[in-house]
């Protein structure tokens, strides 16, 4: 018999044990209660869409799949349908086309880049065959029921970091064999009704939007440019003004210092996952917007950021909001005013060490379900950004004199990805997809125990 067991550090390992019986009548008894404890199981898959990117981060998808998956996939009697991308936005334009519900999930190897390639397919196609016009920032998407697993083997993982608590592909895979079920909240990227991107982890505009756009022109360094192009980004100190106007998330339970990290069974998400389905009851999901208080805040940004999730990496164990949760139905708002260059060094180091990274007089943060951002620029020369942003940030704007030592835009970062329009609507989409994970587990060395103890006597 094969079986899961955890070990330390978030990973989870494969091991068996085997029974001898001499009773051959006993033995096929034991056989039949497997299968039909095996058959009770319905969230475990059997027929995955498997797409992997030979080109990216490590270079390793291939070999990782075929030597580290790919046996345990077998072992647990999964069919797969294989498919190597050969270009950029492959994995989501085959998602378009093929018949996506035969499968009970669709898995990635690769990284965030990847996933965000067939998180974009998946929904994309969800709204498609729904009659959902994605251009519409006011639309209620549908959900997308098909669970993304992730095998990482890219350069940072975030992603998967951030929703398991390790980069560990044989984890990853157990997690998709096992059939567990994490949802996730998704941020929709608009300018001017225009759809642009989803988002899952960190929408950034700023610092890191500057880190990306520049590393982008250094791919020929591998992982390093994204050292060399922060070392850079910080020496340039550059701040960036505008206007922002969000909404609170008024309806979420707990704030963005409470301290209280997303784990496994959060009750946080699962109050959110209460309020939704009471929502989706009530003809349907409703926007309230015009009924809730707007805030506005104008001033000069070395780093905005918003997170859906805490975007922990091995160089960040907290991430960029340590209290974020995966599927609370709001994102962090992260604001870095324009400060001394010594004063946000002490703030970026806050991320590699246990002090509260947001106890700076020059940073705020907000948990919000969406909010808005116009540049001083963008303000000035583009009349007709949108309706909305016109008459809420018009007159704040009148009252506010041009910049004339900065007055440049910078580049929104969405999930590893640039978006070159600075003027932009954000939207969080509670609990908009599944993986196939079940949130990081506090005190998983401790657990290994219990829960081989616990697999002994099941067996």
């Amino acid at each position: 018999v094969h079986y899961v067991k955890k070990a330390r550090n978030h990973r989870w390992r494969c091991s068996d044990v085997t029974f001898w019986c001499a009773d051959e009548h006993l033995c096929n008894q034991w056989i039949q209660a497997l299968k039909e404890l095996l058959e009770m199981q319905k969230s475990r898959p059997k027929q995955l869409l498997v797409y992997i990117n030979p080109y990216g981060g490590k270079r390793q998808g291939k070999r990782i799949y075929e030597q580290k998956v790919a046996p345990l996939f077998s072992l647990a009697s999964i069919s797969t349908d294989v498919v190597i991308t050969e270009h950029a936005n492959h994995a989501k334009d085959n998602l378009f086309e093929v018949n996506i519900y035969k499968y009970d999930g669709v898995v990635c190897v690769g990284g965030d880049g990847m996933f965000s390639e067939v998180m974009h397919g998946l929904i994309g196609r969800m709204q498609k065959d729904s009659g959902i016009d994605q251009n519409n920032p006011k639309a209620s998407l549908v959900q997308c029921n098909i669970r993304i697993g992730i095998i990482p083997a890219g350069s940072t993982d975030c992603i998967c970091y951030s929703t398991v608590g390790i980069s560990d592909p044989v984890t990853s895979a157990l997690h998709i064999i096992v059939g567990d079920c994490q949802p996730l909240d998704v941020s929709s990227v608009h300018h001017n009704n225009t759809f642009l991107k989803y988002s899952v982890s960190l929408l950034g505009y700023g610092f890191y939007g500057d880190i990306l756009k520049d590393s982008e022109k250094k791919r020929w360094m591998g992982p390093m440019r994204y050292d060399y192009s922060g070392f850079k980004t910080f020496l340039s100190h550059h701040y960036y003004e505008g206007t922002i106007a969000y909404q609170p998330a008024k309806r979420t339970h707990g704030s963005p210092r409470d301290k209280e990290s997303c784990r496994t069974g959060c009750y946080i998400c699962k109050k959110s996952e209460k309020q939704l389905a009471e929502q989706n009851k009530e003809h349907g999901l409703k926007h309230e917007e015009g009924e809730e208080e707007w805030k506005v805040i104008k001033g000069k940004f070395l780093a905005i950021n918003a997170v859906n999730m805490s975007c922990a990496c091995p160089r960040s164990p907290k991430g960029l909001s340590p209290a974020a949760h995966l599927a609370d139905g709001s994102a962090d708002l992260i604001l870095v005013r324009k400060c001394s260059r010594f004063d946000f060094l002490r703030y970026l180091v806050r991320h590699t060490n246990q002090d509260d990274q947001f106890d700076f007089p020059f940073v705020d943060v907000y948990r919000v379900k969406c909010f808005q951002f116009t540049s001083k620029l963008s303000e000035d020369n583009e009349s007709n950004v949108m309706d909305i942003g016109k008459k809420r940030f018009g007159q704040f704007c009148r009252d506010h004199p041009a910049c004339c030592c900065n007055i440049v835009n910078s580049t929104w970062n969405c999930d590893g990805e640039t978006l070159d329009s600075s003027a932009i609507e954000v939207r969080v989409h509670c609990q908009l997809m599944k993986l196939f994970a079940r949130g990081i587990e506090e005190n998983c060395k401790d657990e290994a125990a219990d829960s081989q103890s616990s697999i002994e006597q099941l067996l």
